[in-house]
C-alpha cells in the first residue's frame, strides 16, 4: 500500500515538472491519487497477488517439467492483462467515474498499458516468480 501511494505521488510530481519544463502548466498533486493507490495496494494487490502465486506454487511444482516456463506464461499472458483490467475498473470507481468513462479509458489505455506492462515486467517477472520464495 506504500509502495503504491509514493509511485503514485512520484509519477505525479515528476509529470508535473516535466510540463512545467516544457512550458505547460504543470496540474498539482492529487492528495487523493496516493490515497486511492493506497487502498489498491492494501486491498487488492496485496491479498490478489498473495494467493496468485500460491495457486502457481501449487500448479506448477519447481520440481515439474518447464514449471518455470509454466508460470511465467500464465502469469504474463493471463494474470498481467486480468489484473490490468481491474487496476482501471477499480480506479475507475474510486475517482468516481462512469461505466462509460471506463469503456473510453480501455479503448485509449489498455493495449498500450498492457504492451508496455509485458516490455518492462517480463525480466523482472521471470525472477520473481521463480526465485522469490513464496511466504
Amino acid at each position: 500500500a506504500v509502495l503504491s501511494a509514493l509511485g503514485n505521488l512520484l509519477s505525479q510530481v515528476l509529470e508535473s515538472k516535466k510540463k512545467r519544463k516544457d512550458g505547460q502548466s504543470g496540474k498539482e498533486v492529487d492528495g487523493y491519487g496516493p490515497l486511492r493507490f493506497a487502498v489498491y495496494g492494501l486491498v487488492i494487490t496485496g491479498p490478489i497477488s498473495h494467493y496468485f502465486y500460491h495457486l502457481l506454487e501449487l500448479l506448477f511444482p519447481a520440481s515439474a517439467p518447464f514449471s518455470l516456463l509454466k508460470r511465467l506464461l500464465l502469469e504474463r499472458l493471463v494474470f498481467a492483462p486480468a489484473f490490468l483490467l481491474l487496476f482501471f475498473a477499480v480506479m475507475n470507481t474510486l475517482e468516481g467515474k462512469t461505466h462509460s468513462d471506463l469503456q473510453d479509458k480501455l479503448k485509449a489505455r489498455y493495449w498500450p498499458a498492457l504492451k508496455m506492462n509485458w516490455k518492462v515486467w517480463t525480466p523482472f517477472q521471470f525472477i520473481n516468480i521463480n526465485y522469490v520464495p513464496v511466504q
